[in-house]
């Protein structure tokens, strides 16, 4: 395995596509050892992808493409607007809040974060904020995503740890609120600091101006409760749920919101087949390195390394998420769950540590990684989308970085946090 991961991080560096770097490793490894016939390369990547869960995800993918089109968003940025336009820093908060809604649409980190900053980037800029600070709260707001459900990420960890789907949307809900609370503290202090929006910040909205705004939105608003009470109740299952959600989304932005046009469905459909494209490629190439990490037993040789150095599961868990801040440093999240979730799942059942609890911090931290440099691919789309160097974006994104660190250790250590709405309505 060692000479996979020498090849796999070679390939990467010289800036070969992440699939075609983990199935050229896993096969030149295939092909060393005289045990393994090369075609278990080819049935794994085919094995790899027939599953009915797996169908969640380009459903989803293609509803979150469908409902950017629609008119959603721009609603959902006047009741944002609506409920945080008097706050110093109102256009920080309302991209955070924001980020709290679509999370329950896109489902992707990446592609809010690409939504917001050709929406919101520049108007901030103008407003006088800087550079560094509007691309920030709109990269690190976007981490939202990872658990507010429907996470695409969450539905992958589900997928190959085999935990439940709906446990994990539901302990998604409450991490994602204080996150966006957490977040607009951030801002907030910032902004209050600089003097932004000083002479220009809006009076509060009344009451009826913000129940009409969510009026307005209100069939965006319906979506992830309605996928939350679906899957709670057995009425469909997360697949189900992805097949609903694009339904759903063809619904309200042809009949209700009468913004979906057929160009836009196409658009939309072609987004998605290469956003799918991507990630089924990566899952089949990572089936192939998942099947020589059972048969090098990793898993239970990782395990007993870890044990060896404490049985504190606490200290453990904290090793492992100290391990998953460097990886998603080099790695995108998307390959994280696919290679590291068989590895380390095992060990932290092992130590007592609820598969769901892990799920939500693993998917914070890793998609945490886009975020950061060297490599984050959330962190490159901003900048570029923006126009803000990168060096501007990683000195002023740092106090969201802490931000989103504290609350990472709050869940850490309080689980309770995480587990209470499984544990409650399932």
């Amino acid at each position: 395995m060692i000479m996979v991961g020498i090849i796999f991080f070679i390939l990467l560096f010289l800036n070969m596509p992440v699939a075609f770097a983990i199935g050229i490793a896993s096969l030149a490894y295939i092909i060393a050892e005289p045990n393994l016939p090369e075609s278990i390369a080819a049935q794994r990547m085919v094995a790899g992808t027939q599953s009915f869960p797996l169908l969640a995800v380009p459903f989803f993918i293609l509803a979150g493409n469908l409902m950017n089109s629609s008119g959603i968003t721009s609603r959902l940025i006047k009741f944002s607007t609506a409920l945080t336009g008097h706050l110093v820093g109102s256009l920080a908060h309302v991209s955070i809040v924001l980020s709290t809604i679509m999370g329950g649409i896109s489902g992707s980190a990446n592609a809010d974060a690409a939504m917001q900053s050709r929406i919101l980037g520049q108007q901030m800029i103008s407003r006088g904020y800087s550079g560094g600070y509007s691309v920030g709260v709109i990269a690190l707001s976007s981490l939202i995503t990872a658990t507010i459900p429907p996470s695409i990420g969450l539905i992958l960890y589900g997928y190959v740890g085999e935990v439940s789907i709906g446990r994990l949307f539901l302990a998604g809900i409450i991490p994602g609120f204080l996150m966006m609370v957490f977040l607009m503290a951030v801002a907030y202090l910032i902004a209050k600091k600089r003097g932004y929006d000083e002479g220009i910040v809006s009076k509060r909205a009344t009451f009826k101006e913000v129940m009409i705004a969510m009026k307005e939105s209100i069939w965006a608003l319906l979506f992830p409760v309605i996928l939350i009470v679906g899957i709670r109740f057995g009425i469909f299952t997360a697949s189900e749920a992805g097949a609903f959600a694009v339904v759903y989304a063809v619904i309200v932005g042809v009949f209700i919101y009468k913004e979906l046009k057929w160009k836009h469905i196409v658009e939309s459909i072609k987004q998605s087949v290469t956003d799918n494209a991507t990630i089924l490629l990566i899952i089949s190439a990572s089936s192939i390195l998942g099947f020589l990490i059972t048969y090098e037993r990793l898993p239970q040789n990782t395990a007993e390394f870890l044990l060896g150095i404490t049985s504190n599961p606490t200290l453990l868990l904290l090793l492992i998420l100290l391990f998953l801040v460097l990886a998603g440093m080099f790695i995108e999240s998307t390959v994280l769950v696919l290679l590291l979730t068989p590895i380390f799942l095992p060990i932290i059942q092992q130590i007592g540590v609820d598969p769901v609890h892990f799920g939500i911090l693993m998917m914070t931290i890793v998609t945490f990684g886009g975020m950061t440099p060297p490599v984050g691919v959330t962190m490159y789309t901003v900048c570029s989308l923006t126009k803000v160097p990168i060096e501007d974006y990683v000195k002023e994104a740092f106090p969201f970085m802490l931000g989103v660190a504290l609350l990472v250790l709050l869940l850490l250590f309080v689980p309770s946090i995480v587990l209470f709405l499984p544990n409650l309505l399932m």
